[in-house]
């Protein structure tokens, strides 16, 4: 093992919030080869949920997200709380977001959001709900609006709904049957040669 490369030769990791770290790594490549300076950000494991509700339609939030400046549609998503296990946080922070309490969880699997950048994990996960909780209210500056997936299409389609890693976690519940986005002939032609 003492042989092996890539090598971690330093890490140093500076707080930046209680949300963000930043790491930086020197790694060197080969022996006696000189150490290259590389940074990522740390935060903890994220989670995207493809929840549905009893009619058959898709939960989707639309929140204010200062880091693009713009508001965005996605699927309901959250944070894992130190200490809990990534199914209940799915739980958690669906009825949070939506008033859906969860039903049954099923796990998508775990991925890399950014293998260049961050350093922590996204769960995804498939949700059957049950009927929303009475009065629910959404957080202030978040609107939840169900969906149906011909709806969903057509706000991939327009760019609405451009989250990649949510666009991930349904592709992950369409491999696996969960799933089905409505198909259009395909108008791509591969070029000849």
């Amino acid at each position: 093992m003492a042989d092996e490369w890539p090598k971690i030769r330093s890490r140093l990791t500076t707080k930046i919030s209680p949300w963000v770290d930043v790491i930086a790594r020197e790694v060197e490549f080969a022996s006696g080869a000189e150490p290259q300076l590389y940074h990522s950000v740390g935060q903890q494991d994220y989670l995207a949920m493809l929840a549905v509700a009893p009619d058959g339609r898709i939960p989707l939030v639309r929140q204010y997200r200062p880091a693009v400046e713009a508001f965005t549609w996605e699927l309901p998503a959250g944070l894992v709380d130190a200490g809990e296990d990534p199914a209940e946080g799915a739980g958690r922070e669906l009825r949070e977001e939506t008033g859906y309490p969860a039903r049954k969880i099923q796990s998508l699997g775990a991925s890399f959001p950014c293998t260049g950048r961050f350093s922590n994990r996204i769960h995804s996960f498939f949700i059957e709900t049950e009927e929303r909780v009475p009065d629910f209210q959404p957080e202030p500056g978040v609107t939840v609006k169900l969906v149906t997936p011909d709806e969903l299409l057509g706000l991939i389609k327009t760019g609405d709904f451009a989250q990649q890693q949510h666009l991930g976690t349904l592709m992950l519940a369409e491999l696996r049957g969960l799933l089905k986005l409505p198909r259009e002939p395909a108008t791509l032609a591969w070029p000849a040669g």
